[in-house]
């Protein structure tokens, strides 16, 4: 029958990176990796322990005003109440990311055959993102601190991203935002400065989110070669903007009032802060190296990511 999708596919892809696998060997794969290391974080984790005293909730270097005027002024146990907060304003950036990820998910798998194995890995995947949402909201609580949601603005931009999105838009932007938090909490987990229970939270998220991004950039290089070409223009232009959205929704400004420090001055010097700049650039590069080897960092679209100033 004419448009119906095989399970497995004839066609040989290539692109600058080289050829594509098959994307049923590579599902297969993922979900082999799911089955051996998936995570319960309500068991896994030690929730009824104490935070420790003196003991970070994000590496001091990844807190947004670090090594600013405005820092040199705070006392350390204001610099780590700030990480406190910054850490659960990320796990609340994190929660409203990955139900906007949730629902691309569904869209793009509501037509494809169900008995495929891409199918059944995206179905997997959304389980991990439903267990991921459940532990940020559960550190969030732990912690005292209050959930701190995307600005109005910003979860409309959402509900209309969500509506008009293009499939190789809906993977441009989940990578977006998968890859530069998994930087950051690839430093996290492994440093024993921060407290166990983020570093125990932020293992899982890196563990489980590779296979997330391995499945989204091997389905983003299909759609760029496959995908009408207006369909791979609106990806540029689209992914340029969420890229603005998503490096001004990174700092939440509330963050700043909570532990008592002026949020005008505090914006600007981050604004300001070349370390800052370079941390998110940093955060960025592997993502952003991908994306100009397949062809979105182009035109308008190449312009708004470097005025999201995530490219350098």
């Amino acid at each position: 029958m004419t448009g119906m999708t095989t399970v497995t596919e004839a066609e040989v892809l290539r692109d600058a990176l080289g050829l594509l696998k098959d994307r049923e060997q590579v599902a297969e794969r993922l979900l082999a990796s799911s089955a051996k290391h998936s995570f319960d974080p309500d068991e896994e984790l030690d929730w009824d322990a104490p935070f420790e005293d003196g003991k970070w909730f994000w590496p001091p270097e990844l807190v947004s005003l670090y090594g600013t005027p405005l820092w040199k002024r705070m006392s350390e146990e204001q610099r780590i109440l700030l990480s406190q907060h910054e850490a659960a304003a990320l796990a609340s950036l994190g929660i409203w990311f990955e139900i906007i990820l949730m629902q691309l998910l569904v869209r793009h798998i509501y037509d494809k055959a169900a008995t495929s194995a891409h199918v059944r890995y995206a179905l997997t995947e959304i389980e991990d993102e439903c267990r991921h949402s459940k532990m940020f909201a559960r550190l969030i609580s732990h912690g005292g601190t209050p959930w701190y949601p995307v600005s109005r603005a910003h979860q409309n931009l959402g509900r209309v991203f969500k509506t008009i999105s293009t499939t190789p838009g809906s993977f441009t932007a989940t990578l977006l935002g998968e890859e530069v938090l998994d930087w950051m909490q690839r430093l996290t987990f492994p440093d024993e400065r921060v407290q166990p229970l983020v570093r125990g939270v932020t293992r899982i998220h890196v563990v489980e989110e590779a296979r997330h991004v391995r499945y989204a950039r091997e389905e983003l290089r299909r759609q760029m070669l496959t995908a009408p070409r207006w369909s791979q223009e609106f990806t540029r232009v689209t992914s340029g903007e969420f890229a603005r959205v998503f490096s001004v929704a990174f700092v939440n400004p509330e963050v700043y009032t909570n532990v008592g420090l002026d949020q005008r001055e505090a914006l600007a010097q981050v604004k300001a802060s070349g370390h800052r700049r370079e941390v998110m650039q940093n955060g960025s590069k592997r993502l952003t190296d991908f994306l100009d080897d397949i062809g979105v960092l182009r035109g308008v679209g190449r312009r708004l990511w470097k005025s999201s100033g995530l490219l350098a």
